[in-house]
């Protein structure tokens, strides 16, 4: 087992099995192997394989019940929701198609955040906008500069200038997916300050307090990447 930094034993068993299970090596049929074989699979404890069941079963991905031992549950269950089952998820084969739910999730989310942020008017919050934008543009400026992390922030700041907790509590999910979905999009658009000139657009609309414009330019923004996304699930079902 590859040791995986600031993991300690059970929290890396937890993602060596949650990665096999989310690419189908163990599944509903197979189910895992029993408690002692992952004792002896993984070296460990029965102690820290049953710590692992427990973060496992807390993400969807199996159950465990008395006399019934370890099952294997169907990804309807998984917990999507949970940053690590989604970093998994994108990280497997079929991550584009993942990729095309997640966009239609922030299809659903993003351009209602950026239009309450602008009806908010929150001038703190929408600093936090500004902020990122101005650490893109800076970003875009430079041959190397590297706009992954401000973009993320971008993001995450309008979902904080929306007021609406509920949105604000999938950050997390949204920075996470997101952080895969740049690495698909963003060399595809090549030009780095038209892509920051984008996100100007959606900044601009919510600083100037106009709602409709601000959804406008977002969903324009998200569904700019849906077509390259679709484009590539196109070209990949294609040469099959």
């Amino acid at each position: 087992m590859a040791r995986l930094e600031n993991l300690n034993l059970s929290q890396q068993v937890t993602n060596e099995l949650g990665k096999a299970i989310i690419v189908g090596d163990y599944n509903t049929e197979t189910g895992l192997p029993t408690e002692a074989q992952l004792c002896e699979v993984y070296g460990i404890s029965r102690t820290a394989v049953r710590e692992a069941v427990k973060m496992l079963a807390a993400k969807g991905l199996i159950s465990s019940r008395p006399r019934q031992g370890i099952r294997v549950e169907s990804a309807d269950n998984w917990n999507l929701y949970d940053t690590s089952v989604l970093k998994w998820l994108l990280e497997s084969s079929p991550s584009l198609y993942v990729l095309k739910e997640f966009l239609q999730v922030r299809l659903a989310i993003e351009p209602q955040a950026a239009a309450l942020a602008a009806r908010k008017g929150d001038q703190a919050a929408i600093a936090e906008i500004k902020m990122a934008l101005d650490k893109m543009q800076a970003a875009a400026e430079e041959p190397e500069g590297v706009m992954h992390e401000p973009d993320l922030a971008f993001h995450t700041a309008i979902l904080h200038a929306s007021g609406n907790r509920f949105f604000y509590q999938l950050r997390d999910f949204i920075r996470t997916a997101l952080h895969v979905s740049i690495q698909h999009t963003t060399p595809a658009k090549g030009n780095k300050k038209a892509i920051a000139e984008e996100h100007f657009k959606v900044y601009n609309a919510i600083a100037s307090g106009d709602p409709e414009r601000a959804k406008n330019m977002m969903t324009y923004m998200i569904d700019e990447a849906m077509a390259f996304i679709e484009k590539e699930i196109a070209d990949k079902e294609a040469a099959q």
